[in-house]
């Protein structure tokens, strides 16, 4: 369990925040903008208390009115500019930290292939001497959506199979219409709706052969019960093999950009899209895999990497920023739990 200390000294900074950002909420006179309200230590805690009684560990982390609100998405989710806009700019981010952490790795000693890389060209000697070091890797990605990740990575040539799952149908009827554009994707990528607490049942075969890499990209901040979730998740990820997550810190700063700017000011992402109380800061999401011996032993160091976004050139990676709002996660599940 996460010491509490952190999270109590941390309160009364919250809760100054949040009265700031109520009195700016009223100049501005938005009635429609509401400034976030301070969860407390212990309510924070027992969100990451793996064991915490507050609901059995098969019980669904999926939040109905998130589903909902994603399903009136649907529509317009493959729109480059319409509402997940924001999503397909990030896009080229997510294949970029998963290379850097894999590359990070000495357990991942294989090359590894972007979605514009190329074998190149060569004898017959040469390109086995090339394609003998280049591993296939099995993706799962939870919660995907209208399938933008999953589609760019079944393009990848290093890709062997992706597994994509999400509890939306509306959703997912929109990724399953999308994909069939591309016939070449057929024989790699299998949408299917489930949650990850299903997954056990309806795809036994994916809890015993595992994947290299699985993906939850802007998804744990849209549960109910993070620590619960990620218990589920961390039984898919074979030895060797990363988890990588992308997500929103809880401050001041976050509230700002997400949700007074981004949703109330700006319109430029769906109104409802994101809950400031649900944000979970990058230490905290740091320490659910820091937090025992046991957890030490069967991860690895987690790496972060900060992103912001810039109007008119889209994501950038901004060192430092993953304290303060948007940030990537990846933790490599070790060889050995002995190791």
């Amino acid at each position: 369990m996460l010491p509490s200390s952190p999270l109590r000294k941390l309160a009364p900074t919250i809760a100054r925040r949040a009265r700031k950002a109520q009195s700016i909420a009223r100049l501005a006179s938005t009635p429609q903008c509401s400034a976030p309200t301070t969860p407390s230590p212990s309510a924070t805690t027992q969100r990451w208390h793996s064991n915490h009684s507050s609901g059995p560990s098969s019980s669904s982390s999926v939040n109905p009115d998130e589903i909902s609100h994603f399903n009136a998405l649907a529509a317009t989710w493959w729109d480059p500019h319409g509402s997940s806009r924001a999503l397909h700019l990030m896009n080229p981010l997510r294949h970029d930290f998963i290379q850097t952490c894999r590359s990070s790795s000495p357990t991942s000693s294989f090359t590894v292939l972007t979605e514009d890389s190329n074998l190149p060209p060569s004898s017959d000697a040469a390109s086995t001497s090339n394609t003998s070091n280049v591993q296939e890797l099995r993706y799962l990605d939870i919660g995907c959506g209208g399938g933008i990740f999953a589609e760019s990575a079944a393009r990848l040539p290093t890709t062997s199979s992706v597994l994509a799952i999400d509890p939306s149908p509306g959703v997912l009827a929109i990724a399953r219409s999308h994909a069939k554009k591309d016939p070449s994707l057929s024989p790699k990528l299998t949408y299917l709706s489930s949650t990850i607490e299903s997954l056990p049942t309806l795809r036994p075969e994916a809890v015993e052969n595992k994947f290299d890499v699985v993906s939850c990209f802007e998804v744990i901040e849209h549960v109910d019960h993070p620590a619960l979730f990620l218990d589920h998740v961390a039984q898919f990820v074979k030895p060797g093999g990363w988890l990588v997550m992308s997500t929103i810190a809880r401050t001041w700063t976050s509230w700002f950009t997400t949700n007074f700017m981004a949703e109330d000011v700006l319109g430029i992402v769906p109104k409802g899209t994101h809950d400031w109380n649900k944000y979970i800061n990058e230490y905290e999401l740091r320490g659910y895999f820091e937090e025992t011996e046991e957890k030490r032993r069967f991860w690895g160091r987690p790496r972060a990497m900060g992103v912001v976004y810039v109007p008119g050139l889209g994501w950038k990676e901004v060192p430092g920023s993953e304290k303060v709002g948007n940030y990537f996660l990846g933790v490599q599940r070790l060889a050995s739990e002995d190791a």
